[in-house]
């Protein structure tokens, strides 16, 4: 199945100069979005994984849906101040400034197998800070997994030395 028939492509979102890859006509689309999914679990299958690990929000959709068909769980990566029990945190750059992730620190046993999912990899950013999560609880990123990739930012040279599943590039 040819994924980008699902994409929106919008101009100058959410600034000028933008053009924001819309994921949702994918999602709004049953046959495109367990095609998708079916994609990363056949991707995950052989990796041996215990948990599947995304970041707020888009990776939410991507990952649990993974999670379910595997029957792992899912540990959500969310912004300062949003996880209601004890967290570890890891700051990290954006185009505009700083920002913050955290994860419930009993999220992840040491040696658990994760896959982390996303919607996009861009300029790595935040699946690097993921996978530093990840890592300070001692567990071991498996594999990462993406609908898009947008190659011209080159993100993935961020994630070097990680195994990287993206089903569309543009």
């Amino acid at each position: 199945m040819d994924l980008r028939q699902f994409i929106a492509i919008v101009e100058d979102y959410p600034k000028e100069g933008i053009v924001f890859k819309d994921i949702t006509p994918l999602m709004n689309n049953g046959e495109a979005y367990k095609y998708a999914t079916d994609s990363i679990v056949e991707y995950a299958k052989d990796k041996q994984i215990d948990l599947i690990v995304g970041p707020e929000a888009r990776g939410f959709i991507i990952g649990c849906p993974v999670a379910y068909a595997l029957g792992v769980g899912f540990a959500p990566v969310r912004k300062e101040g949003k996880l209601p029990r004890e967290t570890i945190k890891v700051s990290y750059g954006l185009e505009y400034g700083q920002d913050v992730l955290t994860i419930h620190k009993d999220a992840i046993k040491p040696g658990q197998r994760v896959l982390i999912t996303d919607d996009l990899l861009a300029t790595g950013g935040t699946i690097e800070a993921t996978i530093k999560l990840v890592e300070q609880l001692g567990g071991v990123v498996a594999g990462i997994a993406f609908l898009v990739e947008l190659a011209y930012l080159e993100g993935r040279n961020k994630l070097n030395g990680y195994d990287i599943l993206t089903l569309m590039q543009y």
